[in-house]
């Protein structure tokens, strides 16, 4: 087998020390055009995780604040208007990393959960406020004399 490889190199008149060198040299474009591909990936990722830790807020917690907990038990059937959001709970201690201690203002059990399953309760707030009844100036009746 390598002798007819051989023989074929030599009736094309190629010359060994030039292919290896044509070879090398398409070995060394490959490789440049790999790293050029990777760096340009790893940009792209770069700029990506900027654009998202933007978009990202920050939660922070207080002692004595009331809060909603995530449900993240699978549900078979949810149900489009359920809200997976459950209870109020009210905070004990914030713990660094995002952790929360909460207590269940019902039976007082308190446990530990992740700040990020977590988001502030808002409290029912009247809002009767002194408004007045707007008239529409057209359809008022005009001045008696």
């Amino acid at each position: 087998m390598e002798h007819r490889a051989y023989w074929a190199i030599r009736t094309f008149n190629y010359d060994l020390t030039q292919v290896g060198k044509k070879r090398l040299l398409q070995l060394n474009e490959l490789d440049e055009l790999w790293r050029e591909s990777y760096e340009i990936s790893r940009i792209y990722k770069e700029r990506l995780k900027l654009f998202h830790d933007k978009t990202i807020t920050r939660k922070t917690f207080e002692p004595n604040q009331k809060v909603l907990l995530y449900s993240s038990r699978l549900h078979i059937f949810p149900g489009k208007l359920r809200s997976r959001w459950t209870g109020s709970f009210i905070v004990k201690v914030v713990y660094s990393y995002e952790a929360v201690e909460i207590e269940n203002p019902d039976t007082g059990k308190s446990f530990k959960v992740n700040g990020q399953r977590l988001k502030p309760f808002l409290e029912h707030f009247d809002n009767q406020e002194d408004s007045e009844d707007l008239v529409h100036p057209l359809y008022q009746d005009p001045p008696s004399k």
